[in-house]
């Protein structure tokens, strides 16, 4: 099994391919047909991913799909399950398995991640169907006294349950604590956080006995708040990312996918370009690449609106955002 996860989690991480999120939920993808002025309805939403799973040849630039529960059900026009399309395609199909965030108990202003009860099982279906990588999200804030230690704590705890199951039911994690760039704090700060965050994480990690090597990490990049007065450029962004990558992350780790989180496409991808340069040259022990959801649709939704007609020129689009 151990092989198995390791060869999963180098071909996730691939050089030159990055990982489609494509795990909204039921209302965030709502969200996004309403934008197009589409109803938030199953057909709908199927016709969206066929648009995107179906697309021709973008497993030369796609490693792997994170799928939504419904999505992994989910067959095109023709019959052929979503599954089938993707390793028909050579990319791997994934599943996120978190239910998303809720108050932290005692903790105000900061949340933890549901999902925990009744994981086990839902691993082992995820298996059958056809899925091969997991995905959990831990949110941590910035703001006035927090994030707390005992915030930290709870979401690296569950970060290592959600790890540990998933490696027993034969899936390669992805483990994605992100420290919000929301707010106008400095790079610093962002920094620190981000440390604290990875630290208490992989000890996690080690402490209920997850194989490193067979997980791969989406953590965010070390930035500026938001709505910080002078916010870093990519060089230093760059510098402060990898300087904190390589004081928390093991060697082991095969790689890195970064999520945007919440930067603009521009922003990310010069923020990306920047760090993958410096890694590069440092000779970080690391692949990195990229797991990005509405950098690589935004341009094609919008290209597609709904219409038929308009498949073509958005799967065109999706491969050329893909590329970039």
């Amino acid at each position: 099994m151990g092989s198995e996860l390791h060869s999963i989690a180098k071909a996730m991480v691939a050089r030159g391919k990055g990982i489609l999120a494509a795990d909204e939920s039921t209302g965030t993808i709502g969200r996004r047909l309403a934008s197009i002025n589409m109803a938030n309805e199953e057909p709908n939403r199927q016709a969206w991913r066929q648009l995107l799973l179906t697309s021709e040849g973008y497993g030369k630039y796609i490693s792997g799909v994170i799928l939504y529960d419904e999505t992994l059900r989910q067959s095109a026009d023709d019959g052929t399950p979503f599954v089938d399309i993707l390793q028909s395609e050579g990319v791997i199909p994934g599943i996120k398995v978190d239910k998303s965030t809720n108050p932290l108990a005692g903790a105000p202003g900061e949340v933890t991640t549901d999902g925990l009860d009744g994981l086990r099982d839902r691993l082992n279906e995820y298996y059958e169907l056809g899925a091969r990588f997991t995905k959990w999200r831990a949110v941590i804030t910035i703001g006035d006294h927090i994030p707390s230690d005992y915030c930290i704590s709870v979401n690296a705890h569950a970060l290592g349950r959600f790890a540990a199951l998933s490696q027993e039911a034969g899936l390669v994690p992805i483990v994605e604590p992100e420290v919000l760039m929301d707010g106008n704090h400095s790079i610093e700060m962002c920094e620190w956080v981000t440390e604290r965050t990875l630290n208490k994480t992989f000890a996690e990690l080690k402490s209920q006995r997850v194989d490193l090597e067979g997980m791969v990490l989406k953590p965010n990049m070390v930035l500026s708040g938001a709505d910080a007065e002078d916010r870093a450029d990519a060089q230093t962004v760059a510098r402060a990312t990898v300087n904190c990558f390589r004081r928390t992350i093991p060697a082991a780790v095969p790689g890195i996918a970064f999520l945007s989180g919440g930067q603009g496409d521009e922003e990310a991808t010069v923020n990306l370009d920047a760090i993958n340069k410096l890694a590069k040259a440092e000779n970080a022990p690391w692949e990195l690449t990229f797991s990005y959801g509405r950098g690589l649709q935004a341009t094609p939704l919008s290209t597609w609106s709904g219409i038929p007609d308009n498949v073509p020129a958005a799967q065109k689009a999706f491969i050329e955002r893909s590329v970039a």
